[in-house]
């Protein structure tokens, strides 16, 4: 499966939501044209598994020196383990938090020294979540080659955090292929001028 056959069956199945007539609220106050939900996926075995290969497929391309695969809590998870069933890697996921009891650890799995890890999250929105994740395996000693994930919108928060933390991203779906594909099948001329406008300048973004 392509990623325009991807970007498809995520609107088909309304994992991706475009709204043409009311605005969606983010949970940072953010109002948006579009809905994601990339946690549905799992419920969709074709798709999940073309996700998986396509991800795989990617991270062998930016990221050669990977030896384990990471998932981001909670919904980087599933991926992870199904990106590193594909590439036969092991795998660790990382908390938000150190769990508060047992041995208090933030990462599951085993690490080294001298491991090249790849972190996946579903959705890259400002990147701020998987970043405070790669510093827990930094702290650890590992090497972060750097993240992937299924879907940006490409917002100018999220290229300055990763600047900031020296961190390579290459995510599999972003949102301009999106709009792109829409213009070319469903969206019109005045829908797409909208959410073009909101990608320009999302917080300040008034239908």
């Amino acid at each position: 499966m392509q990623n325009n056959e991807i970007i498809r069956q995520l609107i088909d199945k309304k994992i991706v939501t475009i709204s043409p007539d009311k605005d969606f609220v983010y949970a940072s106050g953010m109002h948006s044209p579009i809905y994601t939900d990339l946690r549905q996926t799992i419920s969709f075995p074709k798709l999940r598994q073309a996700i998986a290969e396509n991800l795989a497929a990617l991270i062998k391309q930016e990221f050669p020196e990977v030896t384990v695969i990471g998932g981001v809590a909670t919904a980087g998870i599933p991926h992870a383990a199904w990106v590193a069933q594909v590439m036969n890697l092991p795998m660790v996921y990382v908390r938000s938090k150190p769990k508060d009891h047992g041995q208090g650890r933030q990462i599951e799995g085993r690490l080294s020294m001298d491991d090249h890890i790849v972190l996946i999250d579903d959705l890259i929105s400002t990147g701020g979540s998987v970043l405070s994740a790669v510093q827990a395996v930094k702290e650890t000693g590992a090497h972060v080659d750097g993240v992937s994930s299924i879907f940006t919108y490409l917002l100018p928060d999220a290229d300055e955090n990763f600047k900031k933390a020296d961190t390579k991203f290459a995510p599999l779906l972003n949102y301009r292929e999106l709009i792109e594909q829409e213009i070319a099948e469903t969206v019109s001329e005045e829908q797409y001028k909208e959410l073009l406008a909101w990608h320009q300048d999302p917080w300040n973004w008034k239908r």
